[in-house]
């Protein structure tokens, strides 16, 4: 195995500059598809940091069937105190549950005593939803951002709005709401903050202390519309999910059907559309790799084979074995597949260096993104593999062309 790979190699150093060329372009094809893998990955990571973290957390727990009308704001579709008495223990008692914020979402009339609008509100516990969404804080443009994330008597403002209705922090604004029987009530509110807007669903919610959404609604009962769920780690998103499903499908309604239903972030946000276009982006760049692959070494094998078959020749008419010469060819593929990958990937590792250094942002939506790539191991040996294994299937029609080559033929060959 040895001998053979060492004349491999020697057979590739004799044509060095179409050798060179061939692993340059197997490189570019690695380089390519890692720096898009990073970049894709730093993104992908960014955008579902920012909506679960500042919005939805990772889960979301609701009574059976309110998302199917979520964009209305059903009052009539709260979690019972019973029911969430039962979905706090399971919650508490799940290993990946990092933490869980209940909340009572409802629209309102929002007034400046000049004109009116209307705003989306969630009536949420100030530490809990600091501990779900943790980077909801960090969207107060205007106001205490290291205080209580929301005060009795205060709402935080989605930045929109606020500019729309002209007010500011300190202002004093109306909020009037009908509740689940039709029974209209108002409450005056001070703006305690200005959020920054974040792209798509949520971005113009207002946030007021549970406990006024509930007296502004005429609760009576300490009811709630959903319950979001933050995990220890996203990864374990799947797991987890199962998990809290089996365990929440416990909680019976009268009829003795589940009373409530738990789903992810993907399943409520639009974005998740955005992460299968990148997945499949990355699928075909993964192809794109393989035909440079395929084509490049195939190409340089077949002519390797065309322009040395009187030395194919001898070697056969001296005895050497048709599998050993088509080991020899094999062996050459495989060596351009692995020198190429290599260089690949440590040109990718260079670059990613540098892109940390100097990071790239760029503006999505009414955001800003900062790129932070990063190499996964598992992902560069997955793609080392792959443009090995690639560069072994194209060698293997010229190898075995060589292989079953006449001798005597060959030698006659000019």
């Amino acid at each position: 195995m040895t001998s053979t790979l060492k004349l491999a190699l020697r057979n590739l150093l004799r044509y060095q500059r179409r050798t060179l060329l061939t692993a340059l372009l197997i490189m570019l094809g690695v380089v390519a598809l890692l720096l898009f893998v990073a970049a894709a990955g730093s993104f992908k990571q960014t955008m579902v940091g920012s909506i679960t973290d500042s919005m939805l957390g990772h889960l979301q727990v609701h009574r059976k069937g309110y998302t199917a009308s979520m964009d209305n704001l059903p009052l009539t579709m709260s979690l019972q105190p019973k029911a969430v008495g039962s979905i706090e223990e399971i919650l508490k008692a799940d290993p990946a549950v990092l933490a869980y914020s209940k909340r009572v979402k409802l629209g309102a009339m929002f007034s400046n005593f000049a004109e009116n609008s209307n705003i989306r509100l969630n009536g949420i516990d100030a530490a809990a939803e600091d501990a779900a969404v943790p980077a909801l804080r960090q969207r107060i443009s205007d106001g205490n951002k290291t205080g209580l994330l929301v005060e009795p008597g205060k709402v935080l403002v989605p930045e929109l709005l606020a500019r729309g209705m002209k007010v500011k922090v300190g202002d004093s604004v109306v909020l009037v709401a009908t509740n689940a029987s039709g029974s209209v009530n108002g409450k005056t509110f001070v703006v305690g903050g200005i959020l920054e807007g974040i792209t798509g669903p949520g971005g113009r919610d207002g946030y007021i202390d549970i406990k006024d959404a509930r007296e502004l609604l005429r609760m009576d009962k300490e009811e709630v519309m959903e319950v979001a769920v933050r995990l220890k780690d996203i990864s374990t998103l799947s797991v987890a999910q199962k998990r809290l499903n089996t365990a929440l499908d416990t909680i019976r309604n009268k009829e003795d059907k589940p009373a409530t239903e738990l789903h992810t972030w993907a399943e409520l946000s639009p974005f998740a559309n955005i992460v299968k276009m990148i997945d499949l982006m990355t699928f075909f760049i993964r192809i794109m790799l393989v035909a440079i692959v395929l084509v490049s070494v195939m190409n340089v094998m077949l002519m390797a084979v065309y322009e040395r078959i009187r030395e194919i020749g001898t070697l056969a008419a001296i005895g050497t074995q048709p599998r050993k010469l088509m080991a020899i060819f094999l062996s050459e593929g495989l060596l351009l597949g692995l020198a190429g990958a290599l260089a690949g990937v440590a040109l990718s590792y260079a670059v990613v260096v540098a892109l940390n250094l100097w990071p790239v942002v760029f503006s999505f939506g009414r955001e800003q993104i900062t790129l932070h790539p990063t190499l996964v191991g598992v992902e560069v040996l997955s793609v080392l593999g792959l443009a090995v294994l690639v560069s072994g299937l194209a060698s293997l029609q010229p190898a075995w062309r060589a292989a079953r080559m006449d001798p005597i033929q060959a030698l006659r060959h000019v």
